[in-house]
Protein backbone atom coordinates (compact mmCIF):
# COMPACT_ATOMS: atom_id res chain seq x y z
CA UNK A 1 0.00 0.00 0.00
CA UNK A 2 1.29 3.46 -0.91
CA UNK A 3 1.10 5.92 1.96
CA UNK A 4 0.04 9.54 1.45
CA UNK A 5 3.62 10.65 2.15
CA UNK A 6 5.03 8.25 -0.47
CA UNK A 7 2.33 9.30 -2.94
CA UNK A 8 3.30 12.95 -2.35
CA UNK A 9 6.99 12.24 -3.04
CA UNK A 10 6.43 9.86 -5.97
CA UNK A 11 3.85 12.10 -7.58
CA UNK A 12 6.20 15.01 -8.25
CA UNK A 13 9.16 15.58 -10.56
CA UNK A 14 11.24 18.75 -10.42
CA UNK A 15 12.05 20.41 -13.72
CA UNK A 16 14.37 23.37 -14.40
CA UNK A 17 13.41 25.94 -17.03
CA UNK A 18 16.51 27.98 -17.82
CA UNK A 19 15.63 31.27 -19.51
CA UNK A 20 18.18 33.82 -20.68
CA UNK A 21 17.03 36.04 -17.78
CA UNK A 22 17.07 33.40 -15.01
CA UNK A 23 15.86 29.99 -13.92
CA UNK A 24 12.41 28.78 -12.90
CA UNK A 25 12.03 25.44 -11.10
CA UNK A 26 8.70 23.65 -11.21
CA UNK A 27 7.30 20.46 -9.71
CA UNK A 28 4.91 18.32 -11.68
CA UNK A 29 1.61 17.13 -10.25
CA UNK A 30 1.64 13.56 -11.54
CA UNK A 31 -1.25 12.20 -9.47
CA UNK A 32 -3.63 14.97 -10.45
CA UNK A 33 -2.68 15.19 -14.16
CA UNK A 34 -0.90 11.95 -15.15
CA UNK A 35 -1.48 12.19 -18.91
CA UNK A 36 -0.50 15.85 -19.08
CA UNK A 37 2.61 15.35 -16.93
CA UNK A 38 3.71 12.33 -18.98
CA UNK A 39 3.23 14.38 -22.15
CA UNK A 40 5.23 17.34 -20.76
CA UNK A 41 8.04 15.13 -19.46
CA UNK A 42 8.34 13.33 -22.80
CA UNK A 43 8.97 16.70 -24.47
CA UNK A 44 11.46 17.62 -21.71
CA UNK A 45 13.39 14.35 -22.09
CA UNK A 46 13.55 14.70 -25.88
CA UNK A 47 14.97 18.25 -25.71
CA UNK A 48 11.94 19.62 -27.57
CA UNK A 49 11.76 22.75 -25.38
CA UNK A 50 15.45 23.67 -25.64
CA UNK A 51 16.15 26.93 -27.50
CA UNK A 52 12.49 27.94 -27.51
CA UNK A 53 11.26 31.49 -27.84
CA UNK A 54 8.76 32.74 -25.27
CA UNK A 55 6.23 33.55 -27.97
CA UNK A 56 3.55 35.14 -25.81
CA UNK A 57 3.90 37.33 -22.73
CA UNK A 58 1.07 39.34 -21.23
CA UNK A 59 1.69 41.23 -17.99
CA UNK A 60 -0.82 40.40 -15.25
CA UNK A 61 -1.77 37.22 -17.12
CA UNK A 62 0.85 34.67 -18.26
CA UNK A 63 3.88 33.71 -20.38
CA UNK A 64 3.64 30.99 -23.04
CA UNK A 65 6.16 28.80 -24.89
CA UNK A 66 6.48 25.52 -26.76
CA UNK A 67 5.94 26.61 -30.37
CA UNK A 68 8.90 28.58 -31.76
CA UNK A 69 12.48 27.29 -31.89
CA UNK A 70 15.35 29.78 -32.20
CA UNK A 71 17.87 28.63 -34.80
CA UNK A 72 20.40 31.45 -34.34
CA UNK A 73 21.01 34.81 -35.99
CA UNK A 74 21.78 35.72 -39.57
CA UNK A 75 24.63 37.97 -40.81
CA UNK A 76 22.51 41.04 -40.02
CA UNK A 77 21.88 39.93 -36.43
CA UNK A 78 18.25 39.03 -37.07
CA UNK A 79 16.88 36.06 -35.15
CA UNK A 80 16.18 33.01 -37.30
CA UNK A 81 13.35 30.79 -36.06
CA UNK A 82 10.96 28.05 -37.03
CA UNK A 83 7.78 26.65 -35.55
CA UNK A 84 8.28 23.15 -34.22
CA UNK A 85 5.98 20.27 -35.01
CA UNK A 86 4.62 18.70 -31.82
CA UNK A 87 3.32 15.20 -31.23
CA UNK A 88 -0.29 14.09 -31.04
CA UNK A 89 -2.80 16.00 -28.90
CA UNK A 90 -3.76 14.75 -25.45
CA UNK A 91 -7.00 14.57 -23.53
CA UNK A 92 -7.82 17.64 -21.42
CA UNK A 93 -7.35 16.91 -17.69
CA UNK A 94 -8.68 20.28 -16.52
CA UNK A 95 -11.31 18.59 -14.32
CA UNK A 96 -8.54 17.46 -11.93
CA UNK A 97 -9.47 20.03 -9.28
CA UNK A 98 -6.33 22.15 -9.76
CA UNK A 99 -6.78 25.89 -10.24
CA UNK A 100 -5.00 28.27 -12.60
CA UNK A 101 -3.40 30.28 -9.80
CA UNK A 102 -0.21 32.34 -9.77
CA UNK A 103 2.73 30.03 -10.47
CA UNK A 104 0.74 27.16 -11.95
CA UNK A 105 1.63 25.68 -15.35
CA UNK A 106 -1.14 24.74 -17.76
CA UNK A 107 -1.32 23.33 -21.24
CA UNK A 108 -2.23 25.76 -24.02
CA UNK A 109 -4.76 24.55 -26.56
CA UNK A 110 -7.12 25.66 -29.30
CA UNK A 111 -10.88 25.94 -28.85
CA UNK A 112 -10.95 22.12 -29.00
CA UNK A 113 -10.55 21.05 -25.34
CA UNK A 114 -8.55 17.96 -26.33
CA UNK A 115 -6.05 19.75 -28.59
CA UNK A 116 -3.11 20.42 -26.24
CA UNK A 117 0.25 19.20 -27.52
CA UNK A 118 3.52 20.91 -26.49
CA UNK A 119 2.63 24.53 -25.77
CA UNK A 120 2.27 25.49 -22.13
CA UNK A 121 1.98 28.64 -20.08
CA UNK A 122 2.87 29.84 -16.60
CA UNK A 123 0.15 31.84 -14.87
CA UNK A 124 1.58 35.11 -13.58
CA UNK A 125 -1.58 35.85 -11.61
CA UNK A 126 -4.66 33.95 -10.46
CA UNK A 127 -6.67 33.24 -13.62
CA UNK A 128 -9.89 31.66 -12.33
CA UNK A 129 -11.55 32.19 -15.72
CA UNK A 130 -9.24 29.46 -17.10
CA UNK A 131 -10.44 26.85 -14.59
CA UNK A 132 -12.66 23.91 -15.51
CA UNK A 133 -16.30 24.87 -15.18
CA UNK A 134 -15.75 28.64 -15.33
CA UNK A 135 -18.29 30.64 -17.29
CA UNK A 136 -15.72 31.87 -19.83
CA UNK A 137 -14.01 28.52 -20.43
CA UNK A 138 -16.21 25.66 -19.21
CA UNK A 139 -13.70 23.08 -20.51
CA UNK A 140 -10.81 24.81 -18.71
CA UNK A 141 -7.06 24.57 -19.12
CA UNK A 142 -5.25 21.65 -17.48
CA UNK A 143 -2.91 22.59 -14.63
CA UNK A 144 -0.06 20.06 -14.37
CA UNK A 145 2.75 21.73 -12.39
CA UNK A 146 3.60 24.54 -9.98
CA UNK A 147 6.55 26.92 -9.75
CA UNK A 148 8.63 26.24 -6.63
CA UNK A 149 11.26 28.92 -7.31
CA UNK A 150 11.83 31.67 -9.83
CA UNK A 151 8.52 33.56 -10.01
CA UNK A 152 10.44 36.88 -10.24
CA UNK A 153 11.80 35.56 -13.56
CA UNK A 154 8.23 34.94 -14.78
CA UNK A 155 7.25 38.45 -13.64
CA UNK A 156 10.21 39.96 -15.51
CA UNK A 157 9.36 38.12 -18.73
CA UNK A 158 5.65 39.00 -18.50
CA UNK A 159 6.54 42.69 -18.13
CA UNK A 160 8.66 42.76 -21.31
CA UNK A 161 7.47 45.12 -24.06
CA UNK A 162 5.83 43.09 -26.83
CA UNK A 163 5.29 43.26 -30.57
CA UNK A 164 3.50 41.36 -33.32
CA UNK A 165 5.51 38.90 -35.41
CA UNK A 166 4.06 37.48 -38.60
CA UNK A 167 3.86 33.71 -38.33
CA UNK A 168 4.00 33.78 -34.52
CA UNK A 169 1.33 36.19 -33.33
CA UNK A 170 0.77 39.13 -31.00
CA UNK A 171 2.29 39.69 -27.56
CA UNK A 172 5.75 38.40 -28.56
CA UNK A 173 8.45 39.86 -26.27
CA UNK A 174 10.18 42.44 -28.49
CA UNK A 175 13.72 41.57 -27.39
CA UNK A 176 13.22 37.84 -27.90
CA UNK A 177 13.18 36.02 -24.54
CA UNK A 178 14.83 32.62 -24.90
CA UNK A 179 14.03 29.41 -23.01
CA UNK A 180 17.57 28.04 -23.30
CA UNK A 181 16.99 24.61 -21.82
CA UNK A 182 14.54 22.49 -19.87
CA UNK A 183 15.85 19.59 -17.80
CA UNK A 184 14.87 17.13 -15.09
CA UNK A 185 16.38 17.73 -11.66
Amino acid sequence: MITDKARNVLGKQRVSLEFDVGTVVVKTLNWEAPITVANFLSYVRSGFYDQMLVHRAIDDFMIQMGLVEVLGTDDNGLVQWQTKTPGAPIVNESSNGLANIRGSLSMARTSDPDSATAQFFINQVNNAFLNHGSSGNPDGYAVFARVVSGMPVVDEIAAEPTTSVQGIGNDVPARGVLLKSVSLL
